[in-house]
């Protein structure tokens, strides 16, 4: 039992800790001291806030293996060391500080394949998890694996297929957050609507969601055609995700989740407006939204307003329904 309890508050308080580092940073960047701007404080919330949290809401849905345990304990350094290489500029010594996180991000991809490799050959009565739950927890792992090489790449100054910055950068927020986050929240989702047997259509829109995020980054490569049309569809899938998130939140035991849910819920919708607008833009050169502008709106709404308690909510009802 205790072991257990520490395992359950270890990336809480890692969490916490790292929100306060995340708002010292913001106000250090906010006065000028720190040499970091909105998108980078929009990917630092995701080392060292969310993917802490989505970590441990892996595991309480039996996503805990002995390298999911490895990066949840060394995330708390790698979430620092990702913090230093972002103060510092490109070059090899911030790329060596971001290969720390990226231990974090491909241990878990590792599991995720190890999952899937034995996926095939398990029985469908040896694991409580289904198998789309499984499959969408590994998507999300092996984004996370995606989402540190990028970052590793847009540290060390590299300029992969001719990708400039700051899409680089962008391209491994993009990741933690549509990719990791959305993919954790999804699972979660499957889980309570497989335990009460509902919504089993649920699975095709949380296959669209997971699958996605992959086919706007490629878009940026190779057409705007597609990432114009990719990111609609993600778009309107995420928004059907959010209803039936608040369907879900009514269910709920726990009064916390309920209102964390419907909060995360309210913010898809909003954070959709403004990524609809701006991939319209985009794609007409227009520069009405400006990048910059929209991490600090779409950005923070997606991982304020919807990834943090999403995700929190979950964990929350997590806990309500197993005392």
């Amino acid at each position: 039992m205790k072991a257990t309890t520490i395992e359950g508050t270890w990336p809480q308080m890692c969490a916490v800790f790292g929100a306060v580092i995340w708002a010292g940073v913001a106000v250090l960047a906010r006065i000028g001291v720190a040499p970091i701007g909105a998108i980078e404080l929009m990917f630092l919330f995701a080392p060292l806030v969310i993917v802490p949290l989505g970590i441990e809401l892996g595991r309480v849905m039996g996503s805990d293996t002995p390298l999911t345990r490895f990066a949840r304990r060394i995330q708390p350094l790698a979430a620092a060391l990702a913090v230093a290489a972002l103060w510092l500029p490109p070059g090899r010594p911030a790329g060596a500080l971001a290969c720390v996180w990226m231990v974090v991000c491909l241990s878990m991809t590792i599991a995720a394949i190890i999952d899937l490799s034995s996926l095939a050959k398990s029985q469908p009565e040896s694991s409580t998890r289904s198998t789309m739950q499984r499959i969408t927890v590994a998507v999300a792992q092996l984004d996370l694996g995606v989402g540190g090489a990028w970052l590793v790449a847009s540290r060390l100054g590299l300029r992969p297929m001719g990708i400039q910055e700051p899409i680089g950068l962008l391209t491994a927020v993009h990741f933690h957050y549509a990719g990791f986050a959305t993919a954790m929240i999804a699972a979660a989702m499957l889980q309570f609507a497989a335990q009460r047997q509902d919504y089993r259509w649920l699975r095709w829109l949380v296959a669209v969601v997971i699958g996605m995020p992959l086919i706007v980054a490629l878009g940026f490569v190779i057409s705007p055609q597609l990432k114009l049309g990719a990111a609609a569809v993600f778009s309107v899938a995420v928004a059907g995700l959010a209803v039936v998130l608040r369907s879900c939140a009514k269910r709920l035991d726990s009064r916390t989740a309920r209102v964390l849910l419907y909060v995360a819920s309210a913010s898809v919708f909003a954070g959709m407006v403004l990524s609809t607008a701006y991939a319209v833009a985009d794609f007409r050169g227009s520069v009405v939204l400006p990048i910059p502008q929209m991490a600090r709106t779409h950005g923070i709404l997606n991982a304020v307003g919807f990834c943090l308690p999403a995700v929190l909510g979950w964990l929350v009802e997590n806990d309500a329904t197993s005392q």
